[in-house]
C-alpha cells in the first residue's frame, strides 16, 4: 500500500540502478510513452519467475511488484518487502536505491530475493506487457517474469499482517511471526477468524460505514516464545478495537481512532 509512512526494520540494500531524467524528490519521475502498450503502472504484479545466468527459479508466493504514478516501487522479495523510487521511458524502467525489512526466511526464498534483488539492480530493464503478462528483462538477457492480478475483495481474502501501525509508524512482525499472523472475513457468517501470531482466534465482525468491528475474540490457549506472545497481544489490543478500514488493490489498512492499528496484504 502507498503510504508515507516510517518502516523501523529496514536497511539500505545494494544501490538499484539511479534512476535517468529528471526526478522530483526521491520519488523520482514517470513517463510511459504511448508505444508501450497497457500501462505498467497501478498494477499489481505477482512475480512468477526469474530467470538468471541460465537458471530460472520459482518466486515465493509473496513475491510481487507494484509500482504507482507518483514514480514510486513497492514489493516483496520473496522474503522481504521494499520500496525504492522507479522512473520509466518508453519501454525501460530504471529503479533507485531500495530500502527493505530485514526479515530472515527459508533458504529457497532467500536465495530467490538475493536473485531477484541482483535482478532489479541490472540497470535499465526492458519491460513488454502482453495482456496480463509483464517480462522484465536486464541488458544481459536476465528475465522476470510476471502476471496482473485483480484487487482483492474485503471477505473472503486471507489477509496476512505484514505491520503494527501507530501513527505515522509503521514497524515490521518479527520473522518468527511471518506468515502466522493473518485474518479473514465471512459475510455470511458475520465472523472473522485467523491467527494472532501464535493462537488461533475467531470473532463476530460488524462492517459498516466503512469501519470494521470485532466482538471479544475467541483465541486457542497455546503458549509460544516471546516475541511471539508480544506480537500476539499488539495485534489482539488492536482487533478489539473500532477500525477504520481501507482497501487499496491487494493490500488493506485498519486504523482505530487512536492512530493503532495494523496493514495487511492479500495471499495469492
Amino acid at each position: 500500500m502507498d503510504k508515507h509512512r516510517l518502516t523501523l526494520t529496514v536497511l539500505t540494500l545494494l544501490p538499484l540502478a539511479v534512476a535517468c531524467g529528471t526526478g522530483s524528490g526521491a520519488g523520482g519521475s514517470v513517463s510511459v510513452a504511448p508505444s508501450t502498450g497497457p500501462s505498467v503502472t497501478g498494477v499489481h504484479w505477482r512475480v512468477d519467475s526469474l530467470t538468471a545466468d541460465g537458471i530460472t527459479r520459482k518466486a515465493p508466493g509473496s513475491a510481487y511488484l507494484r509500482i504507482d504514478d507518483h514514480g514510486r516501487a513497492r514489493g516483496n522479495y520473496g522474503c522481504n518487502d521494499f520500496g525504492a523510487p522507479a522512473t520509466l521511458r518508453g519501454d525501460r524502467i530504471d529503479f533507485g536505491p531500495a530500502q527493505a525489512t530485514e526479515m530472515a526466511c527459508d533458504q529457497a526464498p532467500m536465495a530467490f530475493e538475493a536473485a531477484f534483488s541482483r535482478t532489479l539492480a541490472d540497470g535499465s530493464l526492458t519491460a513488454a506487457v502482453d495482456r496480463d503478462a509483464l517480462t522484465l528483462t536486464t541488458g544481459d538477457g536476465d528475465r522476470v517474469r510476471l502476471t496482473r492480478q485483480g484487487d482483492a475483495p474485503l471477505y473472503g481474502t486471507r489477509w496476512r499482517i505484514t505491520a503494527l501501525v501507530d501513527g505515522q509508524v509503521a514497524s515490521s512482525l518479527p520473522a518468527a511471526a511471518a506468515g502466522k499472523a493473518w485474518f479473514t472475513l465471512d459475510r455470511k457468517t458475520g465472523t472473522a477468524s485467523g491467527g494472532l501470531g501464535c493462537n488461533r482466534f475467531t470473532a463476530k465482525a460488524t462492517v459498516r460505514d466503512g469501519h470494521l468491528t470485532l466482538g471479544s475474540l475467541r483465541t486457542t490457549r497455546k503458549m509460544c516464545d516471546g516475541s511471539l506472545m508480544d506480537t500476539e497481544k499488539s495485534i489482539g489490543e488492536r482487533l478489539g478495537r473500532p477500525l477504520a478500514y481501507r482497501l487499496e488493490h491487494r493490500g488493506i489498512s485498519l486504523t482505530s481512532e487512536n492512530g493503532k492499528g495494523i496493514d495487511a496484504v492479500a495471499e495469492p
